[in-house]
């Protein structure tokens, strides 16, 4: 049995470094695939931390903007940092497409529909409260255009949540999906999904 433990543990450390150091970005990547970004949109990082996902956006928007708002809290992220963030915008060299804010995702600081695509990573399920968790979602929205797309990655049951809030509100096409062993934290049921809408066309 103390061997069988050891199997499991270290299986799972495996998995979990796995999704940090290498499966989270192949996961991302492909979600990007899926959008067929023109590269001029206006893109939204929420909670974009030190940049992984915002600056692989920044690099299918030539022509675009990619932008990142957080509250650069080292409680959520090691290392979490403006200044961090702008570095590796210039060392991926997408400094000039790359505008970062310092907002809270319950009270963001862009009007409506400024937006072709909102997406964020990890984020959202640092709010504690699930009633402020739904002002996050319904923020998002706002910002959201017409027609423009959402994609939200998090893990355990956030995600129904956020499906359940997105339910309300003016969108379509709402969609939920596991993303497979290479976003699991160490154990399939600690695996992180993604749930996806459009901006409601009036």
């Amino acid at each position: 049995m103390p061997f069988l433990c050891a199997l499991v543990m270290a299986v799972a450390f495996v998995l979990y470094a796995h999704a940090t150091r290498r499966g989270k970005f192949t996961v991302w990547e492909g979600l990007l695939d899926e959008l067929e970004l023109r590269g001029d949109e206006r893109l939204l990082d929420l909670g974009c931390g030190r940049g992984a996902v915002l600056l692989a956006g920044a690099r299918r928007l030539p022509e675009g903007r990619a932008v990142g708002v957080d509250l650069w809290r080292g409680v959520d992220q090691s290392g979490n940092a403006r200044s961090v963030t702008s570095s590796n915008a210039e060392a991926e060299g997408v400094h000039d497409r790359v505008e970062l804010h310092t907002g809270d995702l319950r009270d963001l600081p862009f009007g409506d529909g400024e937006f072709d695509v909102v997406l964020s990573s990890l984020a959202i399920h640092n709010i504690k409260d699930a009633g402020e968790r739904r002002r996050a979602i319904a923020e998002a929205v706002r910002v959201l255009r017409p027609g423009g797309r959402l994609v939200i990655v998090d893990i355990g049951r956030s995600v129904v949540l956020y499906r359940d809030v997105l339910g309300e509100l003016p969108v379509s096409g709402l969609g939920v999906r596991s993303l497979g062993w290479r976003m699991w934290w160490g154990f399939p049921w600690m695996r992180s999904r993604v749930v996806t809408a459009s901006g409601r066309v009036a």
